[in-house]
């Protein structure tokens, strides 16, 4: 089982950045899918996630200004981040929890984010 996060960089605040991730290994339509974040010094939080109905949630911090996303048969998972902020920067994280369970327990490696105002 492996989560591929792609897609960060550095971008001047208002710009915008996709994230993707690829998933193997695992019976994709059964699990939820996740994008985390950890900013130094800070705790890791759940940026958006996506049923695989399409489903969404998003924190309030990114609500209208980040669109979680997911392509099925492609086993991917998208994160158009618009209008960031420096307050984004953070090292990014997709992730995968089976649907029945609460707890997110498939991870990627992170993709770092920076947003220089």
């Amino acid at each position: 089982v492996q989560l591929q996060a792609s897609g960060g960089g550095l971008v001047q605040a208002g710009g915008s950045l996709r994230l993707s991730c690829s998933a193997s290994g695992l019976n994709f339509d059964n699990y939820v899918m996740g994008w985390f974040r950890q900013a130094p010094g800070k705790q890791r939080e759940l940026v958006a996630a996506i049923t695989s109905g399409g489903t969404t949630n998003y924190a309030d911090s990114v609500k209208g200004r980040f669109a979680v996303s997911r392509d099925n048969a492609k086993m991917m998972v998208y994160l158009q981040m618009n209008n960031l902020k420096p307050g984004d920067t953070a090292v990014y994280y997709c992730a995968a929890r089976y649907v029945t369970i609460s707890r997110f327990s498939i991870w990627g490696q992170g993709t770092q984010v920076t947003v220089s105002s």
